[in-house]
């Protein structure tokens, strides 16, 4: 079981262990063309609801405006993402949103592009500038930030192993998310991913502590 949690944590290694994601939203961005007005919007969020939410405090927001398109990418190894052309001509708008969402590698990001129609038809090479222009200028407000991708692990052990637990944890610098110190110890660690199998064997070879991936 540990030879092979090993061998599939080996091969999943990424070649990076770190992924862009964003601060907090940016500020409200403009791009206007021909009369129509493109209000631009870039959220961290969490998951498929969190972005929903976003969606309809805009769609409050800008009750009157005509679309309201948008891509998201989620994921710390960028796994799930999704544009939305919110009736523009196919491809014109969530396409060229989520194009800078990989323009600047961002993951657990939202933007929004609302437009409010000047009574002038852009054309489909007028739309996809508009929405492009406006998402980068969105994701170059934004305060970016790299974060690392890490494994989650459970160690139990007795009381007495204490000392050698907190020498290893010291020298290598983990991180304890949860602690619970009691006769049957509890500690739950945070190790980069590039780091995990070595963390994970070193830990498993010493005598009278078990330790166990968690499923974040």
């Amino acid at each position: 079981m540990s030879r092979n949690y090993l061998t599939n944590l080996a091969f999943k290694m990424p070649t990076n262990d770190t992924y862009k994601t964003l601060t907090k939203p940016s500020p409200e961005v403009l791009y206007k063309e021909k009369g129509s007005k493109f209000y631009g919007y870039a959220f961290p969020v969490t998951n498929e609801e969190d972005i929903k939410q976003k969606i309809a405090q805009l769609k409050k927001q800008h009750h009157s405006a005509r679309h309201w398109c948008y891509a998201w990418q989620l994921g710390k190894e960028y796994t799930s993402y999704r544009a939305n052309d919110d009736g523009e001509p196919s491809n014109s708008a969530g396409m060229p949103i989520y194009g800078q969402l990989q323009a600047f590698n961002v993951t657990h990001v939202l933007v929004v592009v609302v437009r409010y129609f000047g009574g002038t038809k852009l054309g489909v090479g007028g739309l996809i500038q508009a929405y492009k222009t406006t998402a980068q200028m969105a994701l170059e407000a934004s305060d970016v930030i790299e974060k690392t991708i890490d494994e989650t692990f459970l160690l139990t052990f007795d009381y007495p192993e204490m000392n050698t637990v907190m020498r290893i944890v010291k020298e290598e610098k983990i991180l304890i998310q949860q602690q619970e110190l009691q006769e049957n110890c509890k500690i739950i660690i945070s190790v980069r991913k590039k780091d995990a199998a070595r963390i994970y064997s070193l830990f498993e070879n010493t005598y009278k502590i078990t330790i166990k991936r968690l499923e974040v």
